[in-house]
């Protein structure tokens, strides 16, 4: 199939998720405060116990708390596609005359739409807490460019695992352990004070480059100017998108191939 067909079945995939996610806005709001309770919580119950090298917590946070929720595509991804796998819904799409990459396709698409809506309400709060993005205009549009991208690379990602997860129940407990990832990046604490070898981990997590992409690209990049760093951390912006393109070329041709082959 040629890929304006692709591109019109995706769309049509597309529009029966957001449709979904309309009707189900109890989960909306409740992955839209979470990353806002983080915030609050972190900022001020640890913001003023954690020293960060050239930068305010909060505006150390704030662009973590953004890369987090890029990566929790993971999340998203793995319990939709798992949902939809063992309830049948995919098996009646495989039984139309639509391309194979279109239902991951869509569903990955509309991840994007509701998780693009869903930081502005972070990023607003971020701004009344005394977060600024002093790159301007121009590198917030970047940061969240990157932001959106890496998105959309973790959410193929969760879809190929939530394709093989065998039942709902598991891949709601695996997609819960991914809580860990941020923990073991950038997000949330400089890396410079760590052990070496946690530091090297932190460092090579993908969710580190990106957080310093947006600290870089929203001109929050003080803390990051730390010698030694891993390539990713060292050249945020290439490591993130990097990171994304990798995590792209090989989720997206194993979940299309998962989903054309059946199965829970």
């Amino acid at each position: 199939m040629s890929a304006g067909g692709v591109l019109h079945d995706g769309m049509a995939v597309l529009g029966r998720q957001l449709q979904r996610a309309r009707h189900a806005p109890a989960l909306l709001v409740m992955t839209q405060t979470m990353p806002i309770t983080m915030l609050l919580f972190f900022g001020y119950v640890f913001g003023s116990a954690l020293a960060v090298p050239g930068a305010e917590y909060r505006e150390f946070l704030v662009p973590g708390l953004l890369a987090a929720t890029a990566a929790n595509g993971l999340m998203t991804g793995m319990f939709t596609a798992a949902q939809d796998a063992h309830r049948g819904v995919m098996d009646r799409f495989r039984t139309l005359p639509m391309s194979r990459a279109a239902v991951p396709l869509g569903q990955t698409a509309a991840d994007l739409v509701t998780t693009g809506v869903g930081m502005v309400p972070l990023v607003l709060v971020g701004l009344a807490v005394g977060w600024r993005a002093e790159g301007g205009l121009p590198g917030l549009l970047g940061a969240f460019g990157v932001l959106l991208l890496f998105r959309f690379a973790t959410a193929w990602l969760g879809t190929y695992l939530g394709l093989l997860a065998p039942n709902e129940e598991s891949a709601g407990q695996l997609g819960s352990t991914t809580f860990v990832l941020p923990l073991l990046s950038s997000a949330y604490i400089p890396t410079a004070g760590l052990p070496d070898w946690l530091r090297a981990v932190a460092e090579w997590n993908p969710i580190s480059a990106v957080a310093t992409a947006v600290r870089e690209l929203c001109g929050n990049a003080g803390a990051e100017a730390v010698a030694g760093a891993a390539w990713p951390v060292a050249h945020p912006v290439a490591g993130a998108l990097g990171w994304s393109l990798v995590l792209l070329l090989v989720s997206v041709p194993l979940a299309t191939r998962r989903f054309s082959r059946g199965g829970g």
